[in-house]
């Protein structure tokens, strides 16, 4: 059974989404493949006061803190040889979380200037999953035609928006909502989402 994933993280806040779901996803069997922008890592040390010198350091640090069943490999933004910009390296899907609007601008119009948009131009090709976790508001009129485009090519656009209905009662509850969001669309059994079971 295939369960290679990939998770791509942009400069958008938003980085506590993207920490639930490398929890989540690090305590499962698989590979996990991980790209970060520049920007990404900044502002993910900036949201989550990270004090690590790495991403990687960043990522043993949330190893350290639970179960560990993937295989993690993190990939330089750079890198076009990595096995994740081909179509012939067969993956479950990707997530970008959160997606800035610079990424929805390059997967919207096809650009692959880099491994993240080169990884989901492939994902949208091949036709797997391909979730933009965008994060902005309030969204102007390119960024919709962005969303639009993105969509008709394939891609699951899915606001930073978590819902309330379930009755958060703390960020992780909100951050888990969002979570369990993106691991529905990527066909991950995630048992602890909040789901809405009726009154």
């Amino acid at each position: 059974m295939n369960t290679k994933r990939i998770i791509g993280i942009t400069g958008a806040s938003g980085m506590l989404y993207a920490k639930r779901v490398l929890e989540i996803l690090i305590a499962m069997p698989g590979e996990l493949h991980l790209i970060i922008s520049e920007m990404g890592w900044e502002v993910l040390k900036h949201e989550l006061t990270a004090r690590h010198n790495t991403f990687a350091a960043f990522i043993d640090e949330l190893k350290g803190a639970g179960a560990i069943e993937a295989e993690v490999i993190i990939h330089d933004i750079h890198n076009l040889f990595a096995p994740i910009a081909s179509g012939s390296f067969q993956t479950t899907g990707m997530a970008i979380i959160p997606c800035s609007m610079k990424t929805l601008s390059a997967v919207a119009t096809g650009y692959t200037g880099n491994l993240m948009q080169r990884a989901a131009d492939v994902t949208l090709k091949e036709k797997r999953p391909l979730i933009l976790v965008v994060r902005e508001t309030p969204f102007n009129t390119v960024h919709l035609k962005n969303m639009v485009a993105a969509s008709e090519a394939g891609a699951t656009i899915m606001p930073a928006s978590p819902g309330f209905y379930n009755r958060p009662e703390t960020l992780d509850d909100i951050a888990d909502f969002m979570a369990g969001r993106v691991l529905d669309h990527l066909n991950i059994n995630y048992p602890n989402a909040p789901r809405w079971e009726g009154e």
